[in-house]
């Protein structure tokens, strides 16, 4: 069966013979080169399909089975974000990303529309999303098989790092698990390149947002994502995996914390420690970059299972790992999509100081914006910020948290009397402002 991709279209299903859809008249043939089987997904701005591939040049089932994915609306920021997946997917070289070459992003124009559709095929990820595994499976995974799977996304995440992009949307839906027991990561759509460009939008409010409830970190909810905000999402997704249940329902709003160890008491000390350090508040808590990640994680694994070394996932050969499939580097950029070769490497961030400043609940509502690696201003001890942001709770509400650490983000060098005058600033009423300040003071 041949089908047609024309949204509007009332008789889709057609032969296999015919070039042309006969209930709207739409090319069945798409891009010269595909042949449409089935729809896989939909949802957001854009549907996915399976598509075959009819090119002289394809030989095997297994390389011309792919998936092609159509942006359904043509806002210009979702083309943008569109593109730039496309962009992205080109750049990147690992048997855990889907591989796309630029001439797979291309224009398709339905019979009878004056919408053009545009669209992607990219290779086609056999198995199941882990959200999907978990519900067919029924029960959460063991510890083992989470440290495993932990080390294979540490290894894509430092691929996907290296080039300067950071993913944005790492959740269990979009880590596709293969037969042979490999991960992939997989809807780029929302991954952003670290640049003073995009700093810059950060500042006029130009960002888009991706909603992940459960999933995103704080400083990308309140527009200052960075690339460890990644392994804030990536601990958020294996407490789901180590738990069957979702994130939001182990936390604490008094606290500000997530309760799920209880749910998973298999769960050795360390590994559990290590996740928690992954989704730490502030992010300057959390692992410098993937190859921290990596290394702390390859040493719990060997520490847990000392006899295995042979099955540990950085020894074990795979037939995807050990013949990743060459990509040609691309050679022009997309026309939207600006591209550099000379980017600058991020400098690692300091060493965290104690601090409780990260009591930021979790929201369902992602503004996205990139906060630059900088030094961390000397600030008043942790005890007396605590007691800052307790007491300016009870004057101006939840926002105290917020408030106090945009108060000290925005300034170097502060004393403990500066930063309550500074704060005080933030209360409307002058007897409230007056009182916050005596009994700090």
């Amino acid at each position: 069966m041949s089908l047609c991709i024309n949204p509007g279209c009332t008789s889709p299903n057609n032969s296999n013979t015919l070039l042309f859809c006969q209930g709207c008249g739409s090319e069945l043939l798409i891009d010269g080169r595909y042949r449409t089987t089935r729809q896989l997904g939909g949802g957001g701005f854009s549907r996915t399909y399976e598509v075959v591939s009819c090119g002289p040049e394809t030989s095997g089932l297994e390389n011309r089975v792919k998936v092609l994915k159509v942006l359904t609306q043509n806002v210009p920021k979702y083309v943008e974000l569109f593109e730039r997946e496309a962009q992205v997917l080109a750049q990147l070289n690992h048997p855990g990303i889907p591989r796309v070459d630029l001439e797979d992003f291309f224009i398709y124009r339905p019979q009878g529309s004056g919408e053009v559709m545009h669209c992607l095929v990219m290779e086609k990820i056999e198995g199941l999303n882990l959200l999907e595994y978990i519900s067919r499976r029924g029960k959460a995974i063991e510890q083992k098989r989470a440290l495993q799977w932990l080390i294979q996304l540490a290894k894509i995440l430092q691929e996907v790092h290296k080039h300067q992009f950071f993913h944005r949307d790492i959740k269990p839906s979009n880590v596709m698990l293969r037969a042979n027991g490999q991960l992939a990561l997989i809807d780029f759509g929302a991954v952003r390149r670290v640049t003073d460009t995009f700093v810059s939008k950060q500042a006029e409010g130009k960002v888009t947002g991706v909603v992940s409830a459960g999933y995103t970190p704080p400083e990308q909810v309140y527009g200052k994502a960075i690339p460890q905000s990644d392994f804030f999402a990536l601990g958020r997704t294996f407490v789901f995996l180590l738990t069957a249940q979702e994130p939001s329902e182990f936390y604490d709003s008094v606290q500000d914390c997530l309760h799920w160890r209880g749910a998973a008491p298999e769960v050795s000390p360390p590994l559990a420690d290590f996740l928690d350090r992954l989704m730490a508040r502030l992010p300057h808590e959390r692992p410098r970059n993937a190859t921290e990640v990596l290394q702390t994680l390859t040493t719990l694994y060997r520490s847990f299972y000392p006899s295995t070394r042979s099955e540990s996932p950085e020894a074990r050969p795979s037939s995807v790992e050990s013949s990743p499939s060459p990509r040609a580097e691309p050679t022009q950029p997309l026309a939207s999509v600006p591209a550099s070769n000379t980017l600058p490497s991020l400098p690692p961030l300091p060493t965290p100081a104690p601090s409780s400043l990260a009591n930021i609940p979790p929201t369902p509502a992602h503004t996205e914006a990139i906060l630059p690696p900088t030094t961390l201003p000397s600030l008043p001890p942790a005890e007396f910020i605590a007691r800052c942001q307790e007491t300016l709770a009870e004057f101006i509400g939840p926002m105290a948290a917020i408030v106090c650490q945009r108060v000290m983000s925005q300034n170097v060098q502060l004393s403990g009397p500066a930063l309550v005058e500074l704060l005080a600033q933030k209360i409307p009423n002058p007897e409230h402002r007056q009182a916050f300040k005596q009994r700090l003071l």
